[in-house]
């Protein structure tokens, strides 16, 4: 890959691979080093890519993997506040702020597919390719996040 084709190729996928990176594993610091490892293996691979396409589900299926190897590795085992991090964001509205820590409060296997089907706007069979996992999983997977995600958000207002 040329010089000027990868430097188009990080300003463009950046922001999407450190969001796939950051739903793993939930730390801003962790989430630049496996976008920083994406794009060092992406500036070092040999892959002729078909289309833009191509490379983007490229991109993000490697982000997908680096993030479930810092993940299962033997040192991952420290957490940062989440509520920290929610109130460094610049949200317009207090129910984007309660959406988000109850999207990052699912257990990863519900957060990176809600991520990559309602924010990334890939189909099911496209992010279920993705994750490495059959349609029907990526299926039952959303329906339960949302299930979770009505449960808790929705829970507030029964009680007043």
């Amino acid at each position: 890959m040329k010089g000027s084709e990868f430097a188009e190729a990080v300003r463009r996928y950046a922001d999407t691979v450190y969001r796939v990176a950051f739903h793993s594993c939930k730390n801003p610091a962790d989430a630049e080093d496996i976008a920083q490892n994406v794009f060092l293996k992406l500036y070092r691979t040999d892959t002729a890519f078909e289309s833009e396409e191509h490379l983007r589900r490229w991109v993000i299926r490697v982000a997908v993997n680096e993030s479930k190897k810092l993940v299962c590795s033997a040192w991952f085992r420290h957490s940062v506040p989440l509520e920290e991090y929610a109130q460094s964001l610049p949200f317009e509205e207090p129910e984007e702020s309660a959406l988000f820590l109850a999207v990052m409060e699912l257990p990863k296997k519900y957060r990176v597919p809600v991520y990559l089907h309602y924010y990334e706007g890939y189909p099911v069979k496209e992010a279920a390719a993705l994750l490495g996992v059959k349609v029907s999983t990526m299926q039952t997977r959303l329906q339960r996040a949302r299930e979770r995600l009505k449960k808790k958000l929705c829970e507030p207002e029964r009680e007043n």
